[in-house]
This record gives structure tokens, C-alpha cells and sequence, in this order.
């Protein structure tokens, strides 16, 4: 069935219980899987939950982005080690997290991403979009969304 699992991840909660759920499904088809953590080019303004907050160098802000990512991935690797899963973990630059989502992929012949959903609705759904919808609209591959 899939031998090669991508579970991208943004640091969330529910990426968390993505990133669980995606492993145990590795885990029993035996498949490898690879974590990813797509983030913009650092800028000197700061943004968290799509607003400004801050201005700091592009170096702090690197800084900053390359921490998350260490973190974010990590729990990915640590998932997978404890439960015996093959893992590659790929830190990414990317203004659009959909779009490195299927670059990577296919660059990495994947066969299945699995991946969770905030199911943003309404006002909220419109104004900030929705990754997993993107990835589900444009994947030439089985995209299975955890909720």
C-alpha cells in the first residue's frame, strides 16, 4: 500500500496528533515517513497569527524560524524513533506551505500525505485560507486529513 508517508507539520496542536496518527499508520504498513516544516523567508517584521507584532534582523528572525523548526521537527523524529519508523525530517523556505508541500513531495516520491486540518470556517476560512485544502485541491497523491 503507501511505503512513504509525508506529514508536514506547522507546530500546532493538532499538527501533534497528526504527526501521531501519521506515524502508527507508518508504523503498521511499514512505511518510512518524512516530517516537513515549510516557513516564509525571514523579514525584519515579525508576524504570528498572520499579523505584524515586531521588526528584529532578518539573522534574529532566521534564528527564530530555524529554533521552531528544530522543535517542530523534532517531535517528529521522536515520534517515529520510539515507535521504530524510518524518519527524514526536511526544513523548507517557502512563502507558500501548500505549494512546498507538494514540491516535496514529489521530489521525494511520496505516495501519501497525511496531514492536519484547523477547519477554519467562515470569515476565517476566507480571509486566512486553508493549506490543507490547497494540498487536497492540487495533490496528485492521497491526502489523508486528520482532525
Amino acid at each position: 500500500m503507501y511505503k512513504h508517508i509525508l506529514i508536514p507539520t506547522d507546530g500546532s496542536a493538532l499538527s501533534r496528533k497528526a504527526i501521531v496518527n501519521g506515524v502508527k499508520l507508518a508504523k503498521a504498513l511499514g512505511a518510512k515517513v518524512t516530517g516537513l516544516f515549510a516557513a516564509p523567508p525571514a523579514t525584519p517584521v515579525v508576524y504570528r497569527d498572520h499579523l505584524p507584532v515586531g521588526y528584529m534582523t532578518p539573522q534574529q528572525h532566521a534564528k527564530i524560524i530555524e529554533k521552531a523548526a528544530d522543535n517542530y521537527l523534532g517531535v517528529v523524529e521522536r515520534v517515529a524513533k520510539r515507535a521504530g519508523v524510518r524518519c527524514e525530517c526536511i526544513h523548507v523556505t517557502n512563502d507558500f506551505p501548500a505549494e512546498a508541500i507538494l514540491a516535496i513531495a514529489k521530489k521525494n516520491k511520496c505516495d501519501l500525505i497525511f496531514m492536519a486540518s484547523h477547519g477554519r470556517r467562515g470569515l476565517a476560512s476566507v480571509l486566512l485560507g486553508s493549506e490543507t485544502q490547497k494540498v487536497l485541491t492540487h495533490s496528485k497523491i492521497p491526502v489523508l486529513v486528520s482532525r
